[in-house]
Order: C-alpha cells, then structure tokens, then sequence
C-alpha cells in the first residue's frame, strides 16, 4: 500500500465507512479546504480512492479498504511499541536466485516472534549489468532494543526509519542485552571476515572500512 501522508491516513479512516462529500470531509476532520483538496487531489492519483455521484463523494477503494482493515486488525493485537519501516536491497546473478532469496528472507521475518509484520511488498526486479537486483519495503513493529539490534544485523537494512512513538525509553537491562548480543554477533561476523579473506584482502578491507 502507497505510503501516506498523515492527513490522507485520516481521511483514508473517514472513507473507511461510507463516502463522503469534500464539505463533510472537511467539517470532520478539521483540515483547511485548501490543503483537503490537495490531498483528495493526490489521492485520487494514486489510485486510492473514486469519487461518484452529484454532488461529489470520495470513496476509498476496496482493496485499499481491506488493506487498511487488515493492518488495523494486527494493529489491534500487536503488543510492540516501536514501528519501523525498512528497506532491503537484494542481488543476485540470477532472477530465480534472487526471488528464492527474497522469499526466504519474508518467511524468516513472519516466523520471528520478536516482530510483528503488518505488510511486506517486493519492488519490480532491476537487472544492473550482470547482476539482477530489487528489495523489500517492510512495516513491521519490535517489541524492544534487543529485537532492534536483530533485525538491523540478520536482516541488514540498506535504509529504516522509525514511524511511531516520537519518544520512547528502553530498561538499563534490555539496553544491555541488546549491546551484549550485538558485540557477540560483530565478534562472530569479524572472526567469519578473518577466515575467508587473506591478509592484503584483509588489509585492505580495513582501510575501506575505517576510512
């Protein structure tokens, strides 16, 4: 599902229902005419809402209405403070390997009991001179540091960004089980590195990474 500004997320809710006018729209939701239409505008170009009748009714459409369902019934249940939305870019030299690889890594983050996953959409396949290439955008919730720390190291993010709470505290232990786990996992990922490489490579990798 398209990503929305906050303004169409509450109008989406709105239209959830039943249709409505600009007007009662506009009365409901507090929001200046103005900048309504400009994202009634919007909305309509991507494709997420219709408009019928006289005089003018917006309503959301039905697969965007289940959508929005769906993540409300997950939402309901979902017991985790922290949403996030992440992407990650995969390769691959060949198209099958890079959809194998990209639907294993969706089973592996709906089995984890320490994430919630409200949607994860897969991005039209690229092929980059020998290699094929695409990624998973991912809304999804953590309950705390230490499933943070996880995901950001198994599942490798090329960009993340936190959607909800402004604020939020974590506990001086799961701060510390989430360090712990993190200095273990780098120890294991450096000692991997040292193994498969040798010393020029090494050397140079080094350079490259502490440039």
């Amino acid at each position: 599902m398209s990503r929305f500004s906050e303004e169409q997320k509450r109008i989406a809710l709105l239209l959830l229902h039943e249709p409505k006018t600009a007007e009662e729209l506009n009365k409901q939701l507090s929001i200046p005419y103005n900048k309504l239409m400009e994202e009634l505008k919007a909305m309509l170009k991507l494709d997420v809402i219709g408009k019928e009748g006289y005089p003018t009714k917006y309503r959301l459409k039905e697969n965007i209405a289940k959508e929005v369902q769906r993540r409300k019934k997950i939402a309901k249940d979902d017991m985790n403070e922290i949403r996030l939305k992440a992407f990650v870019e995969m390769h691959a030299i060949e198209e099958d390997l890079l959809k194998k690889q990209m639907n294993n890594l969706k089973e592996a983050l709906e089995k984890d009991k320490v994430f919630t996953v409200y949607s994860v959409e897969e991005a039209d396949t690229l092929k980059e001179g020998e290699y094929y290439s695409s990624y998973l955008d991912i809304n999804f919730s953590v309950k705390d540091f230490s499933a943070l720390i996880k995901f950001m190291f198994f599942y490798g993010p090329s960009s993340i960004e936190v959607l909800k709470p402004a604020r939020v505290e974590f506990s001086a232990q799961n701060l510390q089980e989430g360090l712990i786990d993190l200095a273990d996992m780098v120890q294991k990922y450096s000692r991997y590195i040292a193994k498969i490489l040798d010393k020029t490579e090494l050397e140079k990798f080094h350079q490259q990474l502490y440039q």
